[in-house]
């Protein structure tokens, strides 16, 4: 039972990072012999990440057959309204909760360099996921990885277009100084603003 759940999880991981960076595209229609071929494992993993998946709203299970599910505008008006509330909580409570081992994760990923923009988006992933995991609550941390993962799926959509990213990566450094102060009600305001302007870009590039 112990091995299949790791491959389950491990099957999961997997094909969620094929759909979020449209190796597997939106409506792509998903064959569990093939996948579990393409990853080389058994299909019983493959058929239960695939529940999982659609529990995350990833993929689709009509009538007939399995889908990666489709993305659009309207689903990044839902996701950031969800993302504005859940993420400023997070700056919040890292303010008020992170250790001092918490900090020095985030100085580090700050002085991380990166040029390409799927090197850039996987920088910001991880800063993210650090501030969440600095809150000390697994719940908000698991519940703000499920978000980040649906909205990485509509930035890789635009992915040549992200030319803005090197800034909103930058403004971390400011974020990562105002937790490191333990100043929660400015973290706070510079979380909603670095996520309103991130959506916000996005919506535009969408729009045209």
């Amino acid at each position: 039972m112990e091995l299949i759940r790791v491959d389950t999880h491990r099957a999961y991981k997997l094909i969620r990072e094929m759909i979020i960076t449209l190796e597997l595209k939106p409506g792509q229609p998903l064959d569990e012999g093939k996948l579990a071929q393409e990853l080389d494992m058994a299909q019983v993993p493959v058929r239960e990440a695939l529940r999982l998946l659609i529990h995350d709203h990833l993929v689709e299970a009509p009538p007939r057959g399995l889908y990666v599910s489709d993305i659009n505008i309207d689903d990044l008006k839902k996701i950031s309204d969800i993302r504005l509330c859940m993420e400023t909580l997070s700056a919040r409570k890292a303010a008020q909760n992170a250790t001092e081992d918490d900090i020095i994760v985030l100085d580090t990923l700050c002085q991380e360099q990166a040029e390409e923009i799927g090197q850039l988006l996987e920088l910001d992933h991880k800063f993210h996921q650090a501030i969440a995991q600095s809150t000390q609550n697994k719940y908000l941390a698991d519940v703000l990885e499920h978000f980040f993962g649906l909205s990485q799926r509509l930035w890789y959509l635009v992915l040549p277009q992200l030319d803005f990213l090197p800034g909103a990566v930058e403004s971390h450094i400011e974020l990562a100084e105002t937790i490191k102060a333990r100043d929660a009600d400015k973290a706070e305001k510079l979380m909603y603003a670095h996520i309103e302007g991130f959506y916000n870009k996005i919506s535009k590039i969408l729009k045209e």
